[in-house]
Parts: C-alpha cells; sequence; structure tokens
C-alpha cells in the first residue's frame, strides 16, 4: 500500500479562478471567473461577485478581457450598449449550450 496523497483541495476548488475588481467608487469586489469567451471577433469574461449583498442575485459582470504583451490578463469595460447587447446574447447562448450548473454551483441557483 503507497502513501499516495492527492494535491490539496478538491477538482472544483483548482479550477475556480477568482479576481479582484476595483470598482469606479474605489471599493474592491472579488470575483469568481465563470468563464472567458468569443463574441464579435473580440474575448470576454464572465464574472459572478462573491458575497455581493448588495449585488441582485445572480448578476454576472462581462468585460473585455485583453492580454499585454508579456501575456498579463487585462479587462476593459464594454463601453457601447450596441457591443453590449452582442456580448450578453453571446453569453446567453454559452449558458444555453452548456449546462448552467457547470458554470455555477448548484448551492448559488436558486
Amino acid at each position: 500500500m503507497g502513501n499516495k496523497k492527492n494535491q490539496p483541495g478538491s477538482m472544483e476548488e483548482a479550477e475556480e479562478m477568482t479576481v479582484t475588481l476595483t470598482l469606479d467608487d474605489g471599493t474592491e469586489q472579488e470575483c469568481v471567473v465563470l468563464t472567458i469567451f468569443e463574441a464579435g471577433g473580440r474575448d470576454y469574461i464572465a464574472l459572478l461577485p462573491l458575497d455581493g449583498q448588495e449585488d441582485e442575485d445572480g448578476e454576472v459582470y462581462l468585460y473585455r478581457y485583453l492580454e499585454d504583451a508579456e501575456g498579463n490578463p487585462d479587462l476593459a469595460n464594454i463601453e457601447d450598449d450596441e457591443e453590449y447587447e452582442i456580448v450578453a446574447d453571446a453569453f446567453d447562448e454559452l449558458l444555453d449550450t452548456e449546462e448552467y450548473d457547470e458554470l455555477v454551483g448548484e448551492d448559488e441557483l436558486e
């Protein structure tokens, strides 16, 4: 019998990435990265706020996802309503094609 140890944390924990956003008012909001996806030829990221007492249930933040020359991730606001509609529709389609509960944990669905 070997003493084989698994890495600490469950598989889900290993896959769950979080980012901390600095909001316009200077407060910080920690978010889980749901997915990075393409819409209209650009990459976007979908973030789910953690412990969002002020946020409506299930509110998802959508941002442009960019990488600098060194490959470091960067987020940019979606400024245009038309662009936002394209991104939101693409994200909705993504939820329809993939199982929603794979992106958002069962305990967050009500």
